[in-house]
């Protein structure tokens, strides 16, 4: 059994009954959107292994499940790849793609130092937005107790790592924080594609929640009104 199996079994029982939407089906989303990204760019310079179990491993001991410790996931990450004897070169590089992935507030640029993370970081953006990113922003909010909706609440565009993850707010503002910057934030030509749609889902979805609400005229309605005159670009 080779070390990509060894570790997508491996994970597959740490996030048995995760209930947050960061479950193991979200890892194997990120895993082979990871290969359908990776297939459609330049391979000869990409190292499959690297993309492989970064995607496995990127959210192991997430540090939104750790107390906030932004280096709980690289320290378990390396602390299972080392139990397997991996090379020190492949520990390295999926360590630093995990310290580097994580979405850190609108104002904050995270820049992905290989290809090999950026596709991974693609993936798991895309793995936020559209259908399946819906339904993971509502479970993730359940998980956290969040309301779905307060029209007197305005979303907040956090310009510090640390605000960002000092931030309480409703479900339906971490579209407006996080899900509806990300299309813009793609970093491959395959990512870039493969968000559009999702992207336009979710802005159909907000309009029709807010139909629903009885929110129309709300500061949230007019804020995804002016995205979509905008052609669903952010005012970041």
């Amino acid at each position: 059994m080779d070390l990509v199996t060894r570790t997508a079994n491996y994970v597959q029982e740490q996030f048995y009954g995760e209930g947050s939407g960061h479950d193991w089906w979200h890892i194997h989303r990120v895993y082979e959107t990871s290969m359908q990204i990776m297939a459609h760019e330049d391979a000869k310079s990409i190292k499959e292994d690297i993309v492989a179990l970064a995607a496995l491993l990127h959210d192991i001991a997430d540090w939104k499940f750790n107390g906030g410790d932004d280096e709980a996931g690289p320290r378990a990450a390396a602390d299972w790849l080392e139990s397997q004897n991996a090379d020190a070169r492949i520990i390295e590089d999926v360590c630093t793609i995990i310290r580097e992935l994580s979405f850190k507030g609108a104002g904050v640029q995270t820049p992905m130092s290989s290809m090999e993370g950026k596709i991974v970081q693609d993936a798991d953006r895309l793995d936020a937005i559209g259908a399946v990113g819906i339904a993971r922003a509502f479970a993730y909010g359940g998980y956290k107790k969040r309301e779905l909706f307060d029209p007197n609440v305005l979303p907040v565009l956090h310009q510090t790592a640390e605000h960002y993850k000092a931030q309480r707010s409703t479900t339906v503002n971490h579209f407006y924080e996080k899900l509806l910057l990300l299309r813009d934030r793609m970093n491959t030509e395959t990512g870039k594609k493969l968000a559009e749609q999702r992207h336009l889902f979710m802005l159909s979805f907000l309009n029709r929640f807010f139909e629903e609400s009885h929110e129309t005229n709300s500061k949230h309605a007019q804020m995804l009104q002016t995205r979509v005159d905008n052609g669903g670009r952010t005012d970041e």
